[in-house]
């Protein structure tokens, strides 16, 4: 089992490496990127499915440190690693075989499939890893190519601007990261994680180690205050969202706090403090994907909501029932979110853009691409049978069942997030499964009477106002339909206004038809949301789902869909369109989170100048000077003398000279 366990480790990074080499020969990067991808699947279905009574440890060495503390740089592997293991080489290949047609036109693809690779190896890394130092490793390597994935259009600023803002935010809340983990270790006199959990002991490390591991989880997984530089992240290709968002980098913190949870099971006020983080978050994120005018910004926040869902469980649930429903739900919504995203990348290119305005209606001819978006949203508002519904009810029964305030919390909170997650996913359906009603002008001779039915779906007068031609094949360009209500082509202006560059960035990519491999990865991800449920019953409490919890979340969902639909008239109005709009821009901006990143940016770099200032004028003042009066005073010196020998020394030299040549002379 070893070697399989090194190997789904290390193949991911030799792809990424070989990938860079080979970057200009697209064929052959595709090539090195799918079938490591397919190969690492398979072994992490071996590492799942193969027999194994206890966990195996398998050491790759060690690092003599000294100062009593030891690196054994252990690799642990057991069926959660190995199940996570083998979801997240599954998402991986999805990604790079939809990546290989999306990015068609990309003549950086061969870099972009290599970065995919790397990336994979650093989560990988930290699932298989069972010492902090490995952890840290696989930890860095993610931020480093999220940074890459995110800038990889690196020619717009908008682009560049959020790759940064990932970076710096992630980097920060990671001397968080580095602090806990180095106060566990210490505390245990070891990196290993088994000897981390078994160490008692030195209460003040403890929680120093909790709470900066939990600072360095936040910044990850975008918990509040460190979520608003996830929806930037939006600017990266679809790929690229997909990967960071469903099982990758935002859900590694969950899974890092699994593995530390006795630990945390044992400390109440670490412990409160995930959950209030949680709870503020789950909220605030599904409060503002219900009002986004564009559809990956609106996966965004709704990927911050289900992150805390996570770590909520991890904070609530009881230690007997251990971090199964954290895990579960993690699993769930790689399945989903995955789906949804390559789905929404699919609809992107038919439609031109990601603004939700332009993408109305462009759903209900699409078949496949359809039904696979619909069982994503469904299960992602935990609809029955779908996978979304069993891990997040089990999230709520485990909430149910912990004790504390931190419980309550998490309850009060995942009440709210089902209906609110209900809500913001009914919209989205709505929006882009119904077309646009019709309104001739007035006084037009041409055109339908006023009053009559709309238009069949996906006729030419039923499409929105940025209206591609009807087959993907044709480059989309927005062009107002005439026919459209002049409220209606206002409105959609205004989206594509803000949303140009990410237009651009569709067209940059390209629009071909998309390929059977693409379309076929698209529908097998929505079959696994369906069935996959199966996978997770064979996590310690995986699925744990309560007849009353069941039908709690039943009728909030359907009383949140029904909301919106009656709101909404039907479908013909978007319900967001009901909050005031002074209130909707802001939101939509993340009420001012970024203008605060600026803020504390801007302050940082005035504190820093002022450090510089006191250091070079002040501290650095008294030996300066004291430099300047010496060389005053020999100035001074110089000056005052006339540079020119006088009879006198010149006498005592000859004088000292005679001497020394009379006492020679006697000597001898």
């Amino acid at each position: 089992m070893s070697w399989i366990v090194r190997m789904i480790v290390v193949l991911p990074a030799l792809a990424g490496l070989l990938g860079l080499v080979m970057h200009r020969r697209r064929l052959v990067a595709a090539a090195v990127a799918v079938s490591v991808s397919a190969y690492v699947m398979v072994l992490g279905l071996i590492q799942w499915v193969a027999p194994a009574r206890a966990a195996d440890i398998d050491s790759l060495g060690s690092l003599p440190l000294g100062g009593g503390l030891a690196v054994p740089l252990h690799l642990l592997s057991d069926r959660v690693s190995g199940l996570v293991s083998f979801v997240v080489a599954l998402v991986v290949l999805a990604i790079q075989v939809f990546t290989v047609w999306y990015l068609r036109d990309d003549p950086r693809y061969g870099r972009f499939a290599a970065t995919v690779s790397l990336f994979a190896a650093g989560m990988l890394l930290l699932v298989q890893a069972g010492d902090l130092v490995l952890m840290l490793v696989g930890w860095e390597i993610m931020g480093w190519c999220s940074w890459l994935l995110i800038g990889h259009d690196s020619e717009r600023p908008a682009a560049r601007r959020a790759a940064y803002k990932a970076f710096l935010v992630t980097r920060v809340a990671d001397i968080g990261m580095v602090v806990g983990l180095v106060a566990l270790a210490v505390r245990a006199g070891s990196t290993d994680l088994m000897a981390v959990l078994t160490a008692s002991g030195h209460d003040t490390a403890l929680t120093v180690g909790l709470v900066g591991v939990l600072v360095g989880v936040a910044g990850k997984s975008g918990l509040v205050p460190f979520h608003d530089w996830l929806p930037d992240a939006m600017e990266g290709p679809t790929p690229a969202s997909a990967l960071i968002h469903a099982a990758t980098m935002v859900a590694a913190g969950t899974y890092l706090v699994a593995r530390l949870f006795t630990l945390y099971a044992e400390h109440d006020g670490a412990r409160l403090l995930l959950a209030v983080l949680a709870a503020l978050t789950m909220v605030y994120a599904a409060v503002l994907a219900l009002v986004q005018t564009d559809i990956k910004r609106m996966l965004a926040y709704s990927t911050l909501s289900q992150i805390a869902i996570m770590l909520s469980a991890l904070a609530a649930a009881p230690a007997e029932l251990g971090p199964g429903a954290g895990l579960s739900h993690l699993l769930g919504h790689a399945f989903f979110k995955a789906l949804l995203f390559l789905a929404a990348g699919w609809l992107s290119v038919l439609g031109g853009a990601t603004a939700l305005a332009a993408l109305r209606g462009r759903l209900r001819p699409t078949g496949a691409l359809r039904w696979a978006t619909g069982i994503g949203l469904a299960s992602l508002a935990g609809v029955p049978p779908l996978v979304g519904f069993f891990s997040k009810d089990t999230v709520i029964d485990a909430a149910l069942e912990g004790t504390g305030a931190g419980s309550v919390v998490v309850t009060i909170a995942l009440l709210l997030t089902v209906a609110l997650t209900a809500a913001y996913c009914t919209r989205a359906w709505l929006l882009l499964d119904t077309p646009l009603a019709v309104v001739p002008p007035t006084g037009t001779a041409a055109g339908p009477a006023a009053g009559a039915a709309d238009p069949a779906p996906g006729s030419a007068a039923a499409s929105p106002a940025v209206s591609p031609a009807a087959s993907p094949a044709v480059s989309p360009v927005a062009q107002p339909d005439p026919v459209v209500p002049a409220e209606q082509v206002a409105v959609v202006t205004v989206a594509d206004s803000a949303d140009d560059a990410e237009v651009e960035r569709v067209h940059a990519h390209g629009h071909a038809p998309i390929t059977l491999s693409a379309a076929l990865v698209v529908s097998v991800l929505a079959v696994l949301t369906v069935v996959a449920t199966l996978f997770l019953a064979s996590l310690r409490g995986g699925v744990h789902v309560g007849v009353l919890t069941a039908l709690v979340s039943l009728l909030l969902v359907a009383g949140a869909a029904a909301a919106v639909w009656v709101a909404g008239d039907r479908g013909r109005s978007d319900v967001a369109d009901r909050v005031p709009g002074p209130l909707r821009d802001r939101a939509v901006r993340g009420f001012g989170a970024d203008t605060a990143y600026v803020g504390i940016g801007r302050a940082v770099t005035a504190l820093a100048r002022l450090v510089v200032t006191l250091d070079r004028d002040v501290v650095d003042a008294y030996p300066r000077a004291t430099a300047v009066v010496a060389r005053a005073a020999g100035r001074v010196g110089e000056r005052s003398h006339r540079a020119v020998p006088s009879l006198s020394l010149l006498g005592l030299l000859g004088g000292v000279v005679v001497i020394a040549i009379l006492g020679v002379t006697a000597w001898r």
